[in-house]
């Protein structure tokens, strides 16, 4: 990873074009004003290059940007180069490669130089073209309701003195449009049209136009078809499938397709597909900013191990993504990132933590909501998403509701990166000082739908018993929340008649305004009946019946005003579009 050049003015420069009210508020780069001012240069490009090549390493590519290098070669060229040993260490069921010490370059590259990625990680598996379809699940089952309260659990014990609704089949998009007030713009035409959401995943989904194209069509919408691109390596070019598994990211991809689809029906959509789930992750990210090839970008993963807890992450990793954010803030990009699925990260790794790239102060950290949608489209609540269960077992719920604590919005306080400006004065100092009197980033920034009881319904071709094909089921995840957000800001982009850049310092600008609904926590248990079948497949090993309890607090909870759950709250329908035309 090279260093940005003028890192200080880079930094200024972003606050500058993206805070309302700045003479240069939207005034974004170009892709060659950027590289004239902040990348690396030619010359700095030639004395890495030929430093690595001393030691016999081959350069096999270079960014556009000069922001990171390409490079391969063996263990022995790599460990004499950089003055350390790689060893294999036991980490999670894994054998993974790390360097038994600091990384060591020639004082002339240090400020050059400013980390590397890619020597930590997994071991690389022979490249090999994807699998066929994924094995199918089924979620979202009978009995469940078309729309909040539709059916009634009267048949299970009653929770909290009363009883409860079935978890819904999984909503709509139309169902989601109107929930938040944007259904009349988009029939009207405001439905993200001449704008480009990149996704980025690793793999590629061998059905994915197809398929939503068919889930297009069952939703009211227009086919893909003339709107869709990918950006993936050749047949052969894919790794790592052993560590990764690619046909899990086949349903990431098709996630979030279809979630940017439903909100923005009109809008381009490009598929930027890594050849694995690390550092070809990373290469296909960078190459989206460093084409622009969209406006608004939404990436549904987290970095690493520990499900990408913030103080898990190499240096040179943080470094990489940091400088393409100041690249994609500064030439116009919205990058959203998902906050993660493990609430305060304490149950999945033992201890308070956020995850990363969501955490930088440069992207905007997308949360989760449990949000309800009534007969009529309209919300009936919203609270943040913890979710905690008990089973039914022998006529009782076990343990007593709330339960267990199962998954929620990714957030918290960050250990690494300071308290940014546009969360000054927003973030209560209970939050920001979480571990000690500095003010600290917190995440999430804002938030969509993201529990799965919540979810979108949607459609995927899957290998059953009796043959593959298409079938659909309902899905969640902060993986949901950043492209229904990617969707609502290509809506945004086409509202205000040009790239929105950066959006943190607006949307904590309009916080507790019309543009924002506040996510608050309700004022009693709120609780729905989940029914999945035992294998998640078919009704051959019975059912499973479970209480969900919504918005348990855990370290972190819904708050009035900015929490640590969902963030300033959610987009509330043409006045969060109006937002941006009027800044600007």
């Amino acid at each position: 990873v090279l260093g940005v050049r003028n890192a200080a003015a880079a930094e200024q420069e972003v606050e500058a074009v993206s805070t309302p009210g700045s003479p240069q508020y939207r005034d974004f780069l170009t892709d060659a004003q950027f590289d004239a001012r902040f990348a690396p240069t030619a010359a700095t490009e030639a004395a890495v290059a030929a430093w690595l090549r001393s030691a016999g390493l081959t350069v096999v590519s270079v960014a556009s940007s000069r922001l990171y290098m390409d490079v391969s070669g063996s263990v022995a060229q790599a460990e004499r180069l950089l003055g350390i040993s790689l060893h294999s260490y036991r980490s999670q069921g894994q054998v993974l490669p790390a360097p038994t010490g600091n990384y060591r370059v020639p004082a002339g590259l240090s400020t050059a130089i400013a980390g590397i990625v890619g020597l930590d990680g997994s071991h690389a598996q022979p490249a090999a073209t994807l699998p066929g379809p994924p094995p199918g699940a089924r979620y979202g089952v009978q009995p469940c309701s078309a729309y909040y309260g539709q059916k009634v659990a009267t048949s299970v014990p009653p929770a909290y003195g009363q009883q409860w609704p079935y978890t819904i089949c999984g909503y709509s998009a139309s169902q989601y449009e109107q929930a938040f007030g944007l259904s009349g713009s988009i029939h009207d035409g405001n439905n993200g049209r001449g704008v480009t959401v990149a996704i980025t995943d690793a793999y590629a989904a061998p059905t994915i136009l197809s398929d939503a194209n068919t889930w297009s069509s069952r939703n009211g919408l227009p086919s893909l078809t003339g709107h869709f691109s990918q950006v993936t390596p050749k047949a052969n070019g894919y790794d790592k499938e052993t560590a990764c598994g690619p046909q899990g990211w086949y349903g990431e991809e098709t996630l979030d397709v279809e979630a940017v689809h439903g909100m923005a029906p009109g809008a381009n959509i490009v598929y930027a597909g890594g050849k694995n789930c690390v550092g070809g992750l990373d290469d296909a990210f960078a190459n989206v900013i460093d084409h622009h090839l969209a406006s608004i970008v939404t990436d549904s993963w987290t970095w690493g191990t520990g499900e990408g807890s913030e103080n898990t992450i190499p240096g040179g990793v943080l470094q990489f993504f940091h400088q393409y954010l100041l690249e994609a803030d500064m030439t116009g990009i919205s990058v959203l990132f998902s906050s993660g699925d493990d609430g305060d990260d304490v149950a999945s790794v033992g201890s308070r933590q956020v995850n990363y790239p969501a955490s930088d102060p440069l992207a905007t950290a997308v949360g989760g909501t449990s949000t309800e949608i009534g007969a009529n489209g309209q919300i009936v609540f919203q609270t943040g998403w913890s979710n905690s269960y008990s089973d039914l077992s022998k006529g009782a719920w076990s343990p007593a509701p709330p339960g267990n604590y199962s998954s929620g919005s990714g957030g918290g306080t960050s250990q690494l990166f300071a308290q940014p400006s546009y969360q000054k004065g927003h973030v209560p100092a209970s939050i920001s000082e979480y571990f000690g009197s500095t003010p600290m980033r917190a995440v999430p920034d804002i938030s969509m739908p993201g529990d799965p009881n919540t979810g979108l319904r949607v459609g995927e071709t899957q290998a059953f018993e009796n043959g593959t094909h298409y079938a659909e089921y309902r899905i969640g995840g902060t993986s949901l929340s950043s492209p229904l957000l990617a969707g609502v800001l290509a809506d945004a982009v086409q509202y205000s008649g040009g790239a929105i850049g950066f959006i943190n310092p607006l949307i904590y600008g309009n916080e507790q305004t019309s543009a924002i609904t506040d996510v608050r926590p309700q004022s009693g248990p709120e609780a729905t009946v989940r029914v999945d079948f035992a294998n998640f497949l078919n009704p051959s090993q019975g059912f499973i019946t479970r209480l969900q309890t919504l918005g348990v607090p855990t370290t972190i909870w819904t708050r009035r005003g900015y929490d640590d759950v969902t963030g300033v709250g959610t987009p509330n329908g043409v006045a969060f579009l109006r937002a941006f035309k009027a800044a600007a």
